[in-house]
């Protein structure tokens, strides 16, 4: 059994959003078409309690994007997003989520991000979403959306830990910094991941 695993096709991460990844809302029209290749579909969302400790506007003093130790944790600092019950926390209207089994939401402890869909960055807490997988009878999973060098390459290592065969549909994420992902791109392949177009 394969899943496709959808990434934080939110608002706030397309473009005129309050985290937006360039050029974010291009692979949408991609991600709604490969849907009907698997045999399960599911999607992650973020979603952050307000004041979340990941917001730099918690950190009186600190900027976006820079980074602090967040209970014992590298963290970088971002502007608010994903609040929780707002729009920019919402999927996509334009993402098709007919074919989307179970919606798994993460970063919603107040004191912890969570980039992958998986677990915290801590991993302290899961968010059900292997168990699911498992229950399910997915051997192999393959991760699209949103960011690619954030929670779409945490989710997808995390998979390769869990046992899965992993794949990321390279022409289905958008990174925010290319040249870090670029990197993250190579430590996913040495650890047994592949990279799938959206074609195959």
């Amino acid at each position: 059994m394969r899943a496709l695993i959808i990434v934080d096709i939110q608002h706030d991460f397309l473009p005129g959003g309050a985290l937006a990844v360039p050029r974010g809302n291009e692979i949408v029209p991609l991600v709604n078409r490969i849907q009907q290749d698997f045999d399960v579909v599911v999607a992650t969302q973020d979603w952050h309690p307000a004041g979340h400790k990941s917001f730099a506007s918690a950190h009186p003093g600190r900027n976006p994007f820079e980074s602090i130790d967040l209970e014992g944790l590298e963290q970088t600092l971002w502007p608010d997003h994903c609040v929780q019950d707002t729009a920019g926390a919402q999927l996509s209207d334009a993402l098709d989520t007919r074919r989307v089994e179970a919606i798994f939401r993460k970063g919603t402890e107040l004191s912890i991000d969570s980039y992958s869909g998986f677990f915290d960055n801590g991993k302290r807490k899961n968010t059900g979403l292997a168990g699911y997988l498992h229950d399910k009878g997915v051997t192999d999973v393959a991760v699209c959306g949103l960011a690619a060098d954030y929670c779409v390459y945490f989710t997808a290592m995390d998979a390769l830990q869990l046992g899965f065969g992993t794949s990321i549909v390279a022409d289905a994420v958008r990174p925010i910094d290319e040249a870090g992902y670029i990197a993250k791109q190579a430590t996913f392949l040495e650890h047994g991941g592949r990279l799938l177009d959206a074609s195959a």
